[in-house]
């Protein structure tokens, strides 16, 4: 004969009680979660930059580009004077050595071609589509050579040289020239080695002038 259990009254089971709180419990939970939300956290993640915070961020970045560039392109130059000065001493002695076998005017048909020629393959130094030859050491800057006193001996000269390759271009080939000089412009420039005057990278510096503007001859015999 089967068993019939009644209850009636008393504490619901457990089973009962924990399906009847779980809609309570996320019930209640479910506007918490929303005020959270919909908080001031949430509001200043989603609200983005702005105007005044990124016209900052563009003022600081254009004053690092105009204090660093510059900086960057001095060095860069800099870097590049003893390259420029190898490819032009090597030039030189090249020309000196050739006049060797000449008794009068060796270098009466020297010409900036001559170093055209020689500069054809450079790395470093640049033939332009005219001939003329770019140093690169300053803007637009070139070189020149001519014969002088009569085909016995012939200049180089470099013109538009930014100050920042000043002295060392003229450190670099004082070594196999007879005389520099050292000026701003087209103005005749002041002598740092001859015949009487020792060379000195203290008075070269100082017959520099800032900017794309000095002058170095290089006189070869």
């Amino acid at each position: 004969m089967q068993k019939i259990t009644l209850r009636f009254g008393g504490r619901p089971d457990r089973q009962s009680r924990r399906q009847t709180d779980r809609p309570a419990r996320e019930g209640a939970a479910t506007p918490v979660l929303r005020r959270l939300s919909d908080g001031p956290a949430a509001r200043r993640r989603q609200r983005g930059f702005s105007l005044i915070e990124v016209s900052i961020v563009t003022a600081i970045v254009l004053l690092i580009a105009i204090i660093g560039i510059p900086a960057i392109g001095g060095y860069v130059m800099e870097n590049k004077v003893p390259k420029v000065g190898q490819e032009l001493a090597r030039f030189m002695m090249h020309m000196r050595i050739n006049a060797e076998s000449a008794v009068d005017a060796p270098y009466d048909e020297i010409s900036t071609a001559s170093l055209a020629a020689m500069a054809a393959d450079s790395t470093v130094l640049t033939v332009a589509g005219d001939g003329s030859v770019l140093h690169g050491l300053g803007s637009g800057g070139t070189v020149e050579v001519a014969s002088a006193e009569g085909g016995a001996a012939f200049e180089v000269r470099l013109k538009k040289v930014n100050h920042v390759a000043c002295p060392a271009i003229a450190s670099v080939l004082q070594r196999i020239s007879d005389r520099i000089t050292v000026g701003a412009g087209e103005v005749p420039g002041r002598t740092v080695k001859d015949a009487t005057t020792p060379f000195s990278a203290l008075a070269a510096e100082a017959a520099c002038t800032k900017g794309d503007v000095n002058q170095f001859v290089f006189h070869v015999s």
